[in-house]
């Protein structure tokens, strides 16, 4: 082809494909509610994940990656930005009165990645807004929250739906956003057709359902059997819960495992970029909507093009605010000056050492709009400090977790224990909690009032406000007027 006989700009037109056929496809997997306990290659021995655990084998297991928020859509807001959530404006829940949006001016990295020639799409979950802030080009499936009839309970279906993105001969690259329903709780419906939480004495489902979904082989557990968390009860309920909570985590694995499947059978495994996260923690009381431990550290598995230690095991400290300058940094696209609150850790993905990735930050304001408990937190390798801006206010349950039979178990018995935690510890917080993760990996022995911390507990705090004025969090005012 003589490109002297060419346009300008047909001549930009095939520079740009020919640039963007060199770069990688990129595949971002979100799990809902899937925390680090669910896992075999996180150390779990009874459940079954063969397929992500084939995915770790063959490229690099985080140790240390955090969300910012326990919270589904202002985590999936940081996810899709690179900015903290009460940064770009979703402060909580995005659906129904809830009515959380992102601001206006926000450029996610769908957008972005759209702009410089990839193709976007997504399918399943969505659960963040305004669609013009985070819009792909492809919208495989609309992705209602908490719809029993979506198809993010049926990963293999999702994945198959996912074949003319892969499959498609254009030699642009793409991303595709492929976020499960699954194993976030499953609604229950009533007769009169409105959905409900509560199941009580029954254990929630978490999508299980008897006549299954196509594909899918189920894999069921026995309570006796699985494995109970130290921050939850070890009760009946607790345990009946956590089987089936295994169930839906089993059935998403064979998704991953189809998703994966289709990119070998295209040819584009080994040009793509697969990065496999969640939102937040297990919807279980004393994870999901609290940043504690259980809350908020998460799996985190990459397997990039061209890796040379599949296997590799990688201990920086990374947030969901590190991803989307991660991933334009891998698609070689530039952004501007203070445009995120994370950092790219492409340097990391083959499991190089990152040095000074030793510390990590985190907010949370709400989850629904009536669960106002705004907190922020830095947590180092050792110690973790927690600012309950709103300590006064008893903190405020999701409703599927007031509705969890896990809870209600825990919550009427004579010891009103939850896991190591008294009930009235979890519902009544001091405006400051200081944890030394090493000795109290459970976070239950406060610290913040011990004279041989107090410079510690200063240094920290600093940290932290000098976290939020960066970040211009508007709850940094608290500091000064109240």
């Amino acid at each position: 082809m003589n490109l002297r006989l060419l346009t300008t700009p047909v001549v930009f037109a095939l520079a740009a494909a020919f640039a963007a056929s060199d770069r990688p496809n990129i595949v971002l997997i979100v799990a809902d509610d899937h925390g680090l306990d669910a896992l075999g290659c996180y150390g779990n021995p009874v459940i079954k994940t063969p397929h992500l655990d084939a995915l770790a084998a063959d490229g690099t297991r985080f140790t240390s990656a955090f969300c910012t928020t326990a919270s589904c859509s202002p985590s999936r807001s940081v996810i899709l930005s690179g900015q903290h959530n009460h940064r770009n404006g979703m402060y909580g829940l995005q659906h129904d009165d809830h009515h959380f949006q992102s601001f206006d001016q926000v450029k996610s990295v769908p957008v972005r990645l759209a702009t410089a020639g990839y193709r976007t799409a997504r399918i399943g979950k969505f659960h963040v807004g305004p669609e013009a802030v985070f819009a792909f080009q492809t919208v495989l499936s609309g992705g209602a929250a908490n719809d029993p009839a979506t198809i993010g309970r049926s990963p293999v279906q999702m994945a198959e739906q996912t074949r003319g993105v892969i499959e498609a001969k254009d030699p642009r690259p793409f991303f595709l956003y492929f976020a499960s329903d699954d194993p976030h709780r499953a609604n229950a419906v009533l007769p009169d057709g409105k959905p409900t939480f509560d199941t009580w004495p029954k254990p929630n489902r978490f999508g299980n359902r008897s006549e299954g979904y196509p594909e899918i082989t189920p894999v069921k557990y026995r309570p006796e059997d699985v494995r109970v968390p130290t921050f939850l009860p070890d009760t009946p309920a607790c345990r009946s819960e956590l089987a089936e909570y295994y169930q839906a985590v089993s059935r998403l694995d064979q998704g991953v495992g189809r998703l994966i499947a289709i990119l070998k059978e295209a040819g584009k495994y080994e040009s793509t970029l697969i990065l496999y996260i969640s939102d937040n923690g297990m919807a279980f009381p004393g994870a999901k909507t609290t940043l504690y431990e259980a809350g908020m550290r998460l799996p985190c598995l990459v397997r990039s093009p061209g890796r040379v230690h599949p296997g590799a095991v990688q201990d920086a400290m990374i947030t969901w605010a590190d991803l989307t300058p991660t991933l334009l940094d891998v698609a070689g696209v530039k952004a501007e000056a203070g445009a995120f609150d994370g950092r790219s850790f492409r340097a990391g993905l083959d499991g190089a050492a990152l040095p000074g990735w030793d510390e990590i930050f985190a907010s949370h304001t709400l989850h629904e709009i009536t669960m106002y408990y705004p907190m922020r937190v830095v947590r180092t390798r050792r110690h973790k400090l927690i600012v309950n801006l709103a300590h006064e206010l008893t903190f405020p349950s999701a409703l599927d977790l007031l509705k969890s039979p896990t809870w209600i178990s825990a919550n009427e018995s004579p010891e009103k224990i939850l896991g190591r935690r008294p009930i009235g510890q979890f519902l009544h917080r001091p405006k400051f909690e200081l944890y030394d993760l090493d000795r109290d990996p459970d976070e239950v022995k406060n610290l913040t009032d011990d004279p041989a911390l107090q410079t510690l507990k200063a240094e920290l705090l600093a940290k932290l406000q000098a976290f939020q004025t960066a970040t211009k969090d508007p709850w940094v005012r608290k500091w000064s007027y109240e």
